[in-house]
């Protein structure tokens, strides 16, 4: 039976959509919220960038704020998660010798982001490997007997994106930050799939996108900046903030709320994807989380009893997407395009009217054997019934 929730989105009957992770989808009603804020903008443009502007993104950050368990004041909006990792690592003080710390998990555009700024001044990005299919929960372990007098930063994962597994967090940026070391939280997947506490985890810093799992248009999401790590920060784009002479606001907030002309929709239409998909549920967001969260269990069960092999992960790293491993590739290169959506077996799923993500793993290989993952996510638009369809797929276009 098709979800109940399907048809608030405007997704290609067709197709079986079980990629939400990848670029969210956004639902019909807050599509038409943004069109009025869109409506609104065009109709006065002068009136609303230069009088009401800076109000509206006010509210919205509140209103967030509320939701994230944040200071609004201490909330900005970006674009996507990467563009709040780069502004941090744009405007980190490092010097010849100083460590970045994350793992092999990371997201390569973040990873790209740190050996960016690494390199030019002598640097380096020191790399922690955590294996998958993963069988213990040492993650934290592994990461904090990596960290040496020279670590600067930590950017790890809240989710991680290849092999979606929920990284134990919270006790990372506690134990990180008792031996001096800061950590920028990549939440990239996080927001609208765990309970996020921005306040109560304390990390410097938290990229999170809201495109995603909030089912807010794309465009929106946000970087939260810890009070005490306020100063000598930038947004990535320099603009009138940086020496402007009002008082009445932080220069934090003087800067990252104008970076130029831009369309703030996606960020002002927040609220409303918040208050719409949070009243889906009787529940509200919890109910939400537990039921995308019990749906990728046991979508991720058939696949894996479809291909003969154990769960890659405990129950307890589970969100509301899940990895299973495919079977092992030859040692040497890869298919060409498997590192976008090019990937065959990727092609052959959607021909059958499957969208799934399929990525290899590890994703920076050495040569050595490599595997693709295939990777699910549950939504509220999505019900059992797809899966099923998967994996029922799989072993033949696998064969």
């Amino acid at each position: 039976m098709a979800s109940e929730f399907r048809h608030l989105w405007s997704l290609d009957p067709g197709v079986d959509f079980l990629n939400h992770g990848s670029f969210g989808a956004t639902p019909t009603p807050v599509l038409d919220a943004q069109a009025v804020i869109r409506r609104r903008m065009e109709a006065e443009p002068v009136a609303f960038f230069s009088r009401d502007l800076e109000g509206l993104l006010d509210d919205a950050r509140v209103y967030l704020g509320a939701w994230l368990g944040a200071d609004p004041d201490d909330l900005a909006f970006v674009d996507n998660a990467t563009t709040g990792v780069n502004a941090v690592l744009r405007w980190l003080p490092l010097t010849a010798g100083d460590e970045l710390l994350t793992t092999d998990h990371e997201y390569n555009a973040c990873r790209n982001a740190m050996e960016a700024v690494a390199a030019p001044r002598g640097a380096r990005v020191v790399t922690v490997a955590i294996p998958f299919p993963i069988r213990g929960q040492d993650v934290a372990e592994r990461v904090l007997a990596a960290v040496t007098p020279r670590t600067r930063l930590a950017v790890l994962d809240h989710v991680t994106s290849a092999t979606a597994l929920v990284l134990p967090i919270e006790e990372l940026v506690a134990e990180l930050a008792a031996r001096g070391v800061d950590t920028l939280v990549d939440g990239a997947h996080a927001p609208g799939m765990l309970d996020v506490d921005l306040n109560d985890l304390g990390a410097a810093y938290y990229a999170g996108n809201l495109h995603k799992w909030t089912c807010a248009p794309k465009g929106a999401a946000f970087l939260h900046v810890r009070r005490d790590r306020q100063k000598g920060f930038h947004p990535l784009v320099v603009s009138h903030g940086a020496n402007s002479d009002r008082t009445d606001r932080s220069r934090f907030r003087l800067e990252a709320d104008w970076t130029g002309t831009r369309d703030p929709s996606a960020w002002l239409a927040v609220p409303a994807a918040l208050d719409f998909i949070g009243g889906l549920l009787g529940g509200g967001w919890p109910a939400i989380r537990l039921r995308n969260r019990d749906l990728a269990r046991r979508a991720r069960d058939l696949l894996c009893a479809a291909l003969a092999i154990p769960s890659p992960a405990p129950d307890a790293m589970l969100g509301c997407m899940a990895s299973v491993p495919l079977p092992d590739e030859p040692a040497g290169g890869r298919v060409q395009g498997v590192d976008l959506y090019g990937d065959p077996v990727h092609d052959a799923l959607l021909a059958r009217g499957i969208q799934v993500m399929v990525t290899p793993w590890p994703q920076r290989p050495d040569g050595g054997p490599w595997r693709r993952l295939i990777r699910i996510s549950a939504a509220l638009h999505n019900d059992l019934s797809q899966f099923e369809r998967l994996a029922a797929a799989l072993p033949d276009v696998l064969a």
